[in-house]
């Protein structure tokens, strides 16, 4: 089959790989027909590779259709239309149950010591090859996969492998009262639809930070208050914009769906850099004790926040020495929640407004749709914002 691999930084190429085969009696394999680009395959690509193993299959935001089914998954057919969550759980164990199917004590990487596997994404998360492909063999497939009905386009369900659930869980994590509001810091794909459903769940008022004019504009025309920031001299500046529209207290609430990839942040950039080009017997068990993220994001959402509010963090942050401000923590009382989105515990929820009436914009949130031969040029345009990219799927 095809695959996209990955090959070195910012090296990415379409090739030929064996196809899966069941392995166990708990797998599936499914024909790939939606795979979307996400904003974390981006840290991948540039700063998470001391993790990452030439020939890794990328990808872990799928859909498609069943092709052949282990012994022990009775609720799975062939034929079946599913959407694959990008963690791999057992649905069985104290945390699935507990509703934290990204902590799995069935599947933890614990050699890592890490939570549930994630597919196509680094040695720390299990290594397991995956979905920007043609197939996928798709492990703990009696809990993971989502049955989902013939008929609308892909658009309308592949989301619920990754976006949907990330940003649902970030505004569930943020506590937004109703009729308060929050402040999206990010206005990529996550921070798009965690706008949209801080809006569904009846947030007073949203306001999102960007500096990019296409998500600014895409934001704005569903009625988000937006803020370019390209606007401000500095975070300062932007800060106080905000808080003159809540009563000089800030937002109720603040989700960085930004991570660690964000903007003025240029010392820990050159070291995310350097670290990148040392031999990967070096640069991984230094990443593994030393690293740091680009935090300008977070000390934003922090400062904004307003005292004895909540953050939550959707993006997806890797340092091991990060410096926090522990004392405007400490003294505003701030509430801070973070973590891979727990898909099956949300997707129930999120179904129900996957309908014709469309609330929350999926039937046109991609911005583009590329075959599989183009995802290195994909990944090229979705990490420089060329071209209005926001939302690519790849289409194998």
């Amino acid at each position: 089959m095809k695959a996209l691999t990955w090959q070195g930084k910012r090296d990415v190429r379409v090739e030929t790989v064996p196809d899966p085969k069941i392995e166990e009696p708990t797998d599936a394999i499914i024909r790939v027909t939606s795979s979307g680009l996400c904003g974390s395959d981006l840290h991948l690509y540039e700063v998470l590779t001391p993790f990452m193993t030439p020939g890794d299959i990328l990808g872990h935001e799928p859909m498609g259709i069943v092709e052949e089914v282990g012994a022990a998954v009775p609720d799975l057919q062939v034929g079946d239309r599913v959407v694959v969550p990008f963690q791999i759980a057992c649905g069985n164990c104290w945390m699935c149950l507990t509703g934290l199917p990204t902590q799995c004590e069935t599947t933890q990487v614990t050699a890592e010591g890490m939570g549930a596997p994630l597919f196509g994404y680094t040695r720390l998360y299990g290594a397991v090859p995956g979905a920007q492909a043609e197939y996928l063999r798709v492990p703990q497939a009696q809990f993971g996969p989502i049955k989902v009905p013939e008929g609308p386009a892909d658009d309308r369900f592949v989301y619920l492998s990754d976006v949907l659930p990330t940003a649902w869980q970030a505004v569930a994590y943020a506590e937004v009262p109703k009729g308060g509001s929050v402040a999206v810091l990010g206005l990529g794909p996550i921070g798009d639809m965690a706008c949209r459903v801080a809006q569904v769940q009846g947030a007073g008022r949203v306001f999102g930070v960007d500096l990019v004019p296409e998500r600014l504009r895409r934001a704005k025309e569903r009625g988000v208050e937006t803020f370019d920031l390209r606007s401000f001299d500095d975070e300062k500046e932007l800060v106080e914009a905000i808080r003159d529209q809540t009563d000089g207290r800030g937002p109720d609430a603040v989700i960085d769906a930004v991570g660690t990839e964000a903007h003025g942040s240029a010392t820990a950039r050159m070291v995310q850099n350097a670290s990148a080009l040392l031999p990967r017997k070096i640069s991984g068990p230094m990443a593994e004790r030393f690293s740091v993220d680009r935090l300008a994001a977070l000390y934003t959402a922090i400062e904004l926040v307003r005292r004895g509010g909540t953050i939550s963090l959707s993006g997806v942050y890797g340092g091991m020495a990060d410096p926090m401000p522990m004392l405007t923590l400490f003294d505003k009382q701030v509430q801070m929640r973070m973590g891979q989105a727990n898909v099956r515990r949300w997707s129930d929820e999120i179904i129900p407004y996957l309908t014709d009436e469309d609330p929350l914009g999926v039937d046109d949130f991609a911005t583009h749709r590329v075959s599989l031969a183009e995802a290195p040029e994909a990944y090229d345009m979705f990490q420089k914002k060329r071209d209005g990219a926001v939302k690519v799927l790849f289409q194998p």
